[in-house]
C-alpha cells in the first residue's frame, strides 16, 4: 500500500508513526510495513492529523487538548471516539475522576492487543493485517539478533514486562501446591506486595472484562491455530482498563464467578497466568491478565523480561522421572538429568504448571524473587 502514497503523505504517516512510538510500549523502526499498518488502521488523514497533538505530551486532559489543538471540545471528542475504537486513544478518568486522553503505542499494550482482543471476522483484509503485524515483529527480532550483544546489554536494565502468578493446586489430587516461604528474604514492611494467587487478583476488582487472547486470535487469522488449547476468550482486563475495553467493543464485562470459571478451564489446559502493571511497576494495581500458551504467545522466542516470586523445587526422593513436568513446562527449562530426576533450569518463571501436573506431588514452589530475562538463540 505504501507505494501508492505521494511523498508528502508518506512523510505525514512517518511523522505520526514516530509520535506513536513515543507513547511507550515497544518502539519499532519506521519501515514500509509499519506505515502500511498505520494506513490500515488510520486511513482518514483528519484522524492522522489529530495524533500530532500528542507529540509533546502523550497524556492530556480536555483543557490541554483544546489549548494545544485549538479545536472545539466537540471536534476533539469526535476524533477521540474514532481513535479509541481502534485502540489508539485510551479515554478513561484517572484516580481523581479527571478524564485523561492517552495515546497508545503499536504494541505492549496498544493497537495490536486491542485489535486482536476483539472478535475479528475471518476476512482477507483482517488476514492481511495479521500478516503485516507478523512481518513487523519478525523483522524487528531479526534486526535485534544482528545486534545481539547490544540487546543483551539493554535487557540488563529493562524492567519486567509481565509478572507470573503461579498455579496453586495440584490437578491430580486437588491439594494445594506447597509454597515454601523464605523467611530470610529482606522485604521492607512498607512495600506493597502484589497478589500471588489469581483468585486474589479477581477478588480485587469490581470491573472485570474478558476478550479474546490476541496472540491466539492473531495466529488463527494466520492459519496457524494454537496447539495447546481451544480456549480463545480468556484475556482479562481490570478496573478502568476493563471499562475501556468493554466500551470500545474489545471485550465484555463479566462477573467474578465467570472469570474464575474461565481461569479454571484454562488451567486444565496448562496455560500460564501473566499479570501486567502500569508502566511495568509491580507496586501498582494490575491492569490485565494474560493466560498464555507456549506456542502462540507473542513473547515466546523473542526478547522478554519476566518478574516472578517463585521457582520450582524438586523433591528428588519423590520424583519418579516420569517426564510429565518436562512435557508441560511453559518455558522448556525443565529437563530430566542423568539420574532420571527432574531438574529445574535457569528459565523457570515459577508458574507452577509442572507442580499442577505432577502425579507424585514431587514439585513445590519456593519463594525466590527474581527477574528472568529471555533471549532467542544467538545468530550463527
Amino acid at each position: 500500500m505504501t507505494e501508492t502514497l505521494d511523498q508528502e503523505t508518506y512523510k505525514k504517516y512517518k511523522r505520526t508513526a514516530q509520535i506513536i512510538n513515543g507513547a511507550g510500549g515497544t518502539p519499532f523502526p519506521i519501515t514500509d510495513t509499519l506505515i502500511t499498518i498505520l494506513r490500515h488502521i488510520v486511513p482518514d488523514e483528519e484522524d492522522l492529523a489529530f495524533i500530532k497533538f500528542f507529540r509533546r505530551k502523550t497524556s492530556q486532559t480536555m483543557e490541554q487538548l483544546k489549548e494545544n489543538s485549538k479545536l472545539s471540545e466537540e471536534e476533539i471528542l469526535r476524533n477521540v471516539e474514532k481513535l479509541a475504537k481502534i485502540g489508539l486513544i485510551f479515554n478513561q478518568p484517572n484516580r481523581h475522576g479527571l478524564m485523561v486522553y492517552r495515546l497508545m503505542p503499536f504494541v505492549d499494550v496498544g493497537v495490536f492487543e486491542y485489535t486482536f482482543m476483539g472478535k475479528l471476522e475471518d476476512t482477507e483484509e483482517n488476514r492481511e493485517l495479521a500478516r503485516l503485524f507478523r512481518k513487523l515483529t519478525s523483522d524487528a527480532i531479526g534486526k535485534l539478533k544482528k545486534n545481539y550483544d547490544v540487546m543483551l546489554s539493554f535487557l540488563k536494565d529493562r524492567p519486567a514486562v509481565d509478572r507470573t502468578i503461579p498455579f496453586t493446586e495440584n490437578k491430580t489430587t486437588g491439594a494445594e501446591i506447597e509454597i515454601i516461604v523464605d523467611e530470610t528474604l529482606d522485604i521492607p514492611e512498607e512495600k506493597i506486595l502484589p497478589v500471588q494467587k489469581v483468585e486474589e487478583l479477581v477478588a480485587k476488582f469490581d470491573d472485570i472484562a474478558v476478550g479474546h487472547c490476541f496472540c491466539r486470535h492473531h495466529h488463527d487469522l494466520l492459519g496457524d491455530p494454537c496447539k495447546q488449547t481451544d480456549i480463545r476468550e480468556n484475556c482479562f482486563t481490570f478496573g478502568k482498563s476493563a471499562r475501556f475495553t468493554a466500551e470500545q467493543g474489545f471485550a465484555r464485562l463479566i462477573s467474578k464467578e465467570e472469570a474464575l470459571d474461565i481461569i479454571r478451564r484454562s488451567d486444565e489446559d496448562g496455560l500460564v497466568h501473566k499479570a501486567y502493571h502500569p508502566h511495568f511497576d509491580t507496586t501498582k494495581d494490575e491492569t490485565s491478565l494474560c493466560i498464555c500458551c507456549n506456542c502462540c504467545c507473542g513473547q515466546a522466542g523473542g526478547f522478554n523480561v519476566n518478574a516472578t516470586n517463585y521457582i520450582a523445587q524438586i523433591d528428588q526422593e519423590v520424583c519418579t522421572g516420569c517426564g510429565t513436568c518436562v512435557e508441560n513446562c511453559h518455558t522448556g527449562t525443565m529437563q530430566l538429568n542423568d539420574d532420571n530426576i527432574a531438574d529445574v533450569g535457569d528459565s523457570c518463571i515459577g508458574c507452577g504448571v509442572c507442580a499442577y501436573y505432577c502425579p507424585e506431588q514431587a514439585i513445590s514452589l519456593k519463594e525466590n524473587k527474581r527477574i528472568v530475562r529471555f533471549t532467542p538463540p544467538r545468530p550463527e
